[in-house]
């Protein structure tokens, strides 16, 4: 068991060093784009959840 638990970490370091990084400037755009497309569905469900709203007050 104690043969395991060591192959297995070592097997995560080895592919920790094959991962690439992105850079604090890829990073920051990577950020912004999720921030941005995250306004723009809560604006565009919002929109839909008011739209809603005043059809069902019309009908009841």
């Amino acid at each position: 068991m104690k043969e395991k638990i060591i192959n297995f970490v070592n097997d995560v370091v080895k592919e920790m060093k094959k991962v690439t990084w992105p850079s604090r400037e890829e990073l920051k755009e990577s950020t912004s784009i999720v921030i941005v497309v995250c306004l723009i569905l809560a604006g565009f469900t919002y929109i839909i959840d008011m739209a809603l709203t005043q059809i069902l007050k019309g009908i009841f």
